[in-house]
């Protein structure tokens, strides 16, 4: 057994993958008297929606967007942790509508508790789906800290016309997802270290498939508003559509396309700290039905490392967009629900 294989990397952090972000009502507290800097005419999404990435127009045709997203492990092999989190970051330049073209690796690993090698593979991890995207890493920043993180700052070009954006939805749309529910559910079996063989391949096959379908959404007919279902779970990112749009939204229980493995881990009573404070932040404005089991709730607020994107559309063109997203590999992509007027809540029957 080589060295790199001994050291488990989710044990070095005390969180792992999106469960690392900051919970949605926490977040909205610190944000809250952060002064914007005013009205910029190019500056066209900002801070102001939540939305996944910024977007600066440069001219008529072409305008950048720009994100940053890095974690600590979810996984404890280096390769594949590297490959998640740079997979990952570059969901936020999809998920605008957008074709990466550059990325910049952001690196913090505890130096003197970690094998140079281990290291090494984490950077070659994200460095061979940069790869995979048509995006070289450019350069990059690297600290001595004391938890492992990894990430990318990418920078993607989209028409100013094509822009996807979070706050657009309209009344009628239906909603898709594009990947199936449970990453959160799966890395919470692993740190206990009772994940299957089977569970990991799963996870990882899910959490490492490039969200390239958004660069194809871009300018699609019906389309109306988009984002990525990350950290705060399927009904967070939900209710930041709600909120943007004004607009109420319903979805299916049992249209929830969930990762089978992670179904009967749920069952068995796995999930994670970060979903039950995704629920602490949002619950009050979600309406859920008297006979939920305690384990689908869980999926409601499961946070999505790497997840699929949401899409809202004119319900005409729902079966074409889910047959788009099928076409790019995306299997579980299923309608799940619609949008209506009415206060931005989110009912689940």
């Amino acid at each position: 057994m080589s060295r790199t294989s001994e050291i488990k990397l989710t044990s070095f952090s005390h969180g792992g993958g999106c469960g690392c972000k900051i919970a949605p009502a926490v977040l909205e507290e610190i944000l809250e008297k952060i002064p914007h800097h005013g009205h910029h005419p190019d500056l066209l999404v900002g801070v102001e929606t939540s939305d996944d990435a910024a977007v600066y127009k440069i001219n008529d045709d072409q305008a950048i967007v720009a994100t940053t997203d890095f974690f600590m492990p979810i996984v404890d092999d280096p390769y594949d942790f590297g490959r998640i989190a740079a997979t990952n970051a570059l969901s936020d330049i999809y998920a605008m509508g957008a074709r990466p073209i550059m990325a910049l690796a952001i690196v913090g690993v505890p130096v003197a508790r970690l094998p140079t090698e281990v290291i090494q593979q984490v950077v070659a991890g994200g460095a061979a789906v940069c790869r995979d995207a048509g995006v070289p890493i450019a350069g990059g920043h690297s600290i001595d800290s004391p938890e492992p993180i990894y990430g990318l700052a990418a920078l993607g070009l989209v028409h100013p016309q094509k822009i996807l954006r979070n706050n657009q939805a309209r009344d009628g749309d239906a909603v898709i997802l594009g990947k199936g529910l449970g990453i959160g559910i799966m890395s919470a079996a692993l740190k206990k270290g009772t994940l299957s063989a089977a569970a990991y391949v799963q996870m990882l096959s899910s959490a490492t498939q490039l969200n390239t379908v958004g660069s194809r959404l871009a300018g699609s007919d019906g389309i109306h508003a988009v984002t990525d279902v990350t950290g705060f779970g399927i009904l967070g990112h939900l209710m930041e559509i709600c909120r943007g749009s004004g607009l109420h939204a319903e979805i299916m229980l049992s249209k929830l396309p969930l990762l089978p493995e992670a179904v009967t881990l749920a069952r068995d009573g796995y999930a994670t700290g970060a979903g039950e404070r995704n629920w602490a932040s949002y619950g009050h404005a979600v309406n859920l039905p008297k006979d939920i089991a305690p384990w689908q709730q869980t999926f409601l607020c499961d946070p999505q490392t790497s997840g699929g994107l949401m899409v809202t559309c004119a319900p005409e063109t729902a079966t074409s967009i889910v047959a788009l997203f099928h076409q790019e590999g995306f299997l579980y992509a299923r309608v799940i629900g619609s949008l209506k007027e009415g206060t931005p809540e989110i009912t689940v029957n």
